[in-house]
This record gives structure tokens, sequence and C-alpha cells, in this order.
């Protein structure tokens, strides 16, 4: 028997990883495999925050087998006591003789201590095998721990004329169901979801995950909680009977309106109101909200659904890092409400580029992956 390459390897721990999808929050998707002798004798992920790094899983599972063996882990194991041990220790306590590390840790708690303590103790460390796929696993939590802020991934059903909504606002539904499976899997990883206002005034959204729509692959597991729910509300319009109000879980409403008497009634309806600082044009200002998701919420992903308003307000401050538009195979007219609310582009040059990624059918409709060029504004 050919025992697996170190690829190999390290494809299977990030394959592991990703069964930790949608429960980790806050904490990284961590996958490792243990390898004595040419063949895998211990494997293991991170599940849920609190419970066992993957590092302990796997060793578990291999025991005695793990003296003298070669650790594969997607991510630098922590050297710090957290709710858990430092897994840096376990490995040295297990006797491994080498570790095989994807990417080095963002956490400053972290941040190469792991690899320095294996190092100490006389094991063998390598760093950057498959690392660009250990770093797109975890987008959400290496931007929060470098630039302080979360990844936002913006989902928008479209007609193939680019219609979002007829002019009443009505939506529902322009896509197929496959679609809206899909977009069940993207509430699923997400730490928080996020929308305007007014979206939640013609829709009535819950915003929330339904394990009914949401089709699982092998392995996968759903979290135990529903992603925080945020309302992006300046002037303070949520309806008190809305239906976010009234689901499991969290509702934040962002806003910065002072009116105490309105925010007392939707607190008592079962919002958690937060007073933000106004932008220049008197509403939310949307930085400060994304660095307290990131900060005090500790938000890795933020999926953005909402209308054309706060869509083009986020891409104006290029604080959109990825984009998933749904195409359906329909017409809803030149009346109807467009994707972007994109006030000032007057020339080809202010046009704003994007870099797609994958575009791929989802049952009847088109799914489209695409990026914002950060240098339009430049270029224009």
């Amino acid at each position: 028997m050919t025992p697996p390459s170190p690829e190999a390897c390290m494809a299977r721990a990030l394959q592991l990883a990703r069964h930790g999808c949608y429960t980790t929050h806050p904490n990284p998707r961590v996958g490792c495999v243990v390898v004595n002798a040419g063949r895998i004798v211990g494997e293991g992920y991170h599940a849920y925050a609190g419970g066992p790094h993957a590092e302990v899983h796997a060793l578990r599972e291999a025991g005695d087998a793990a003296a003298g063996a070669t650790v594969y882990v997607t991510l630098e194991p922590c050297s710090h006591h957290g709710r858990t041990p430092p897994c840096a220790q376990a490995l040295i306590d297990a006797g491994v003789r080498r570790v095989v590390v994807a990417m080095v840790d963002p956490n400053p708690q972290v941040a190469g201590r792991g690899v320095a303590m294996l190092r100490e103790a006389g094991i063998e460390v390598d760093v950057g095998l498959l690392a660009t796929d250990a770093e797109a696993l975890n987008v959400g939590f290496v931007k929060r721990m470098r630039d302080g802020l979360p990844f936002v991934r913006l989902k928008m059903a479209m007609s193939l004329d680019g219609r979002t909504a007829m002019a009443s606002g009505e939506s529902q539904w322009i896509t197929g169901a496959s679609a809206r499976t899909e977009v069940q899997r993207l509430r699923a990883r997400a730490s928080a979801v996020m929308t305007g206002v007014d979206s939640v005034i013609f829709d009535n959204s819950r915003l929330t995950v339904r394990a009914d729509q949401l089709a699982l692959e092998d392995g996968e597991t759903i979290a135990r909680r529903q992603p925080l729910r945020v309302v992006v509300d300046s002037r303070l319009r949520l309806p008190l009977a809305a239906a976010c109000l009234r689901e499991p879980g969290r509702t934040l409403v962002a806003t910065c309106t002072p009116d105490e008497a309105r925010r007392e009634a939707l607190s008592r309806a079962g919002a958690e109101v937060l007073m933000l600082p106004a932008d220049e044009g008197g509403r939310v200002d949307l930085r400060a909200l994304l660095a307290y998701l990131a900060r005090d919420e500790q938000c890795n992903e933020v999926l953005l659904e909402t209308g054309a308003t706060l869509a083009g307000a986020m891409l104006d401050l290029e604080a959109i890092d990825e984009m998933h538009l749904f195409v359906a195979p329909t017409l809803l007219g030149g009346e109807a409400r467009p994707l972007f609310a994109l006030p000032g582009l007057e020339r080809m040059a202010q046009q704003r580029p994007l870099h797609i990624d994958d575009i791929r059918a989802v049952g009847q409709d088109w799914r489209i992956v695409a990026r914002p060029s950060r240098s339009a504004k430049d270029e224009a």
C-alpha cells in the first residue's frame, strides 16, 4: 500500500475541517491528521467553541501510535490556555516527531508562539503546505484577526434583466427552491445575517437558518445557535410585530436615532438596540457597525441579505468581500428595483469592475460568485 503524500494528508485535514463549517463560531475551522509508519492512525476536527480542538480528537484516536508520528494540521496549534488547554503542549506530551502546519494562526495570542513552542521541545515543524486553501477555509477569522473587521459576503437574487423586486417591493420568490437551499447554507456558515429595515418591512424576513431547507453533505452538522440577526435601521422604523423579533436567537437593531421611547418599545418587543454614530448622510455609520460586530460579537463572517440601498452603500465603502448573485431565468421589467443603488455613476470610467470566481447552475437558476475590484475608485 502506497503511503499517503504530504499533500494528500493535508488535503484530508482540510476536508475534516470543513465538517465544522457551520458550528465553530467564533473559532476557526481546523482539521488534523496523524500519520505513523505510512498510514493514518488518527483524525479529528474542531466541532464547536469550548469543545476539544482538532489535534486533541486526532491524538485520542491515534493513542499510543501518536508517538513518533507526523501530524498534519490546518492551523497552527494554539499555545495559550483558553476554554481548552494548549494543543501545542498536547502534541509535545504525545511525543510526536514532526508537525506540518498549513498556516500560522493570525490570532495575536498565538501568531507563531505555537510553532516556537513545538520547536523548543525538539519537534520538527514545517509551515505553508496548502496555505492558500487553509486561509480560504477561514477567511472570516483571518480578516477579523488581521483587520478587526468581519468578512462580508453579499447574497442577492435577481432576474435576468438585473432586477431584485417589483416597484412595490414584492420579491418572493424570484429564484427557485435549489437556490434558496444554497442561501440556507450561506446563512448557516455566517456569524451574523445583516439586512436593511426596508427589506424587513417589505418581506417580513425571519433571517433564520431553516434546517428542513438545508441539504447537508456527509459529515456536516448544523450549529446549535441561530446566527445573529442585524437590522440596519437608522430611523427605528422596524415594526414591533416583525417576524425576526419572534424567532429564536438574537436580533440586533443598529440605529443612530436618539428616540428613546422607540428604542424602549423595540427592546420590549425582543430587539437589542445598538446606538451608533451617524455618517455624513445621517445614516448608521456602517464602518462602526462592522467594527462592533468583529470586536464585540466576534463575528467572522457576515452574510448581507438586503436591498439596493444598503448593498450600494456597502459597495461604496468597499466593505463587501464576496458576492453570491443568484440569477433567475425571468424578466421583471424596467420599473422593477435594481440590484444596487449607486448614485453618481455617469461615465464608463466610473463603472465598478468585478472579478468572477465561479459561475454554475443551481437548479433552474445560475449562481455567480464574484469579488469587487478594490482599485475601482482609483481607476475612475
